[in-house]
Order: structure tokens, then sequence, then C-alpha cells
């Protein structure tokens, strides 16, 4: 078994176990004011474990299961012998900082919460970019379009409903763990930058 199907079960045990408990989602979301003031720092990556409905688990869950074992097998190929380790790594540290702008913008904030992986899910997807640009990436049953098209859309999209607001979707949290699923394989090997451009430019 795979971890990305690992994280999957886990996440869905606890999402649906936190559905009929109000106790766990207080515990585990993302809420700036008690992370500052009471420094409950695990917020930062439990808020990953629980979602608002069964609508919102699924189509993060979906998503993760769809790209989430390639980039893992990929990891594995282009990072010999660590790959694992910094698929995880990669994964959690997308859902803890994705939220990174709420965290200081909300610190005295006492009713601001999220919750939820899509930060996490997002980095997967953006590395899925990075790695094979010429994929096709979809929503359900809409055609697939390029992911190197699907990125830039993305990302348009989620700047400007994060400035529009009024939503209750953490549009922010979206954009900062894409921009950490593409930047993160980068860090740790650089020539996946080149390799991109290449692909881009010198395609038929």
């Amino acid at each position: 078994m795979n971890i990305t199907i690992i994280i999957i079960l886990v996440t869905c045990v606890i999402s649906f176990a936190a559905f009929n408990n109000r106790q766990w989602i207080d515990h585990l979301i993302f809420w700036p004011y008690r992370v500052w003031h009471n420094n409950e720092w695990h917020r930062l990556v439990s808020c990953g474990f629980i979602h608002a409905d069964i609508g919102h688990l699924f189509f993060n869950m979906f998503a993760l299961f769809s790209f989430g074992a390639y980039i893992e097998a990929s990891f594995n190929n282009v990072f010999e012998g660590k790959g694992l380790v910094l698929y995880v790594v990669m994964y959690f540290g997308a859902v803890a900082t994705a939220d990174i702008f709420n965290l200081f913008s909300k610190r005295n904030d006492v009713s601001y919460k999220s919750l939820g992986a899509s930060g996490g899910v997002a980095a997967v997807i953006f590395s899925y970019i990075l790695l094979h640009p010429y994929g096709g990436i979809s929503l359900f049953f809409l055609p697939g379009i390029p992911a190197y098209i699907f990125g830039p859309l993305f990302l348009l999209y989620c700047g400007y409903m994060a400035k529009r607001g009024g939503d209750n979707i953490a549009h922010m949290a979206h954009l900062t763990g894409s921009v950490f699923g593409f930047v993160f394989p980068i860090l740790f090997e650089p020539r996946l930058l080149t390799r991109f451009i290449g692909l881009l430019t010198h395609s038929n």
C-alpha cells in the first residue's frame, strides 16, 4: 500500500469521526487565535485531517487519489532513497503553510477558523504540473486541458477569488499550496525547473 492511500484512509477516518464530534473539530481545526494565544501549533497540520462535509472530503481525496500515486512514484525516481520522505514532507508542509497569510492576518480574530487538506492536495497537483506539464487535468466530467495551461488559470482564479472573498473558501490557501508544490521539488533538484522549461520550449 502506498503512502497516498494511507493518507487518504487516515484522513477519511478522522474526518468522518469529526463530522459527529464537535470537540474533535474544535481541537483539530486551524484557528490562528488559539495557535498564537495558546501555542496550539499542531493545528497547522491537524486541520488537514478534517473537512466541512462529505462533499469537501470527497473532492479533496479524489484529487489526491488521482495525482498522489503518480507524484509518489515520481519522487521515488527523482529523489533516489528519499523520495517517500520528501513526498510526505511536501504534502504536510503544504498543509501547514497554505494558510500562512491568515496565520498572521487573523491572529487576533477569535472567530476565524478553517479546515481541510486543500493546501496539500494543491501542492500534489502542482508537482504534477512541474513533472508532467503536458498531462491532462480535468474537473470530473469536464474535458481535460494540458497541465501547463491549467496551472496559470487556477492561480489566476484563486487570486481573483481571494481578493473578492465572500464565499467562505480559503482561496489563498489553495494558491499558497499550489506554489509550494511547484517550488518544493525544485529546491531539492534544481534541474527539474530546467527540464520543465525545456519541455515547454522544445515541444512540437
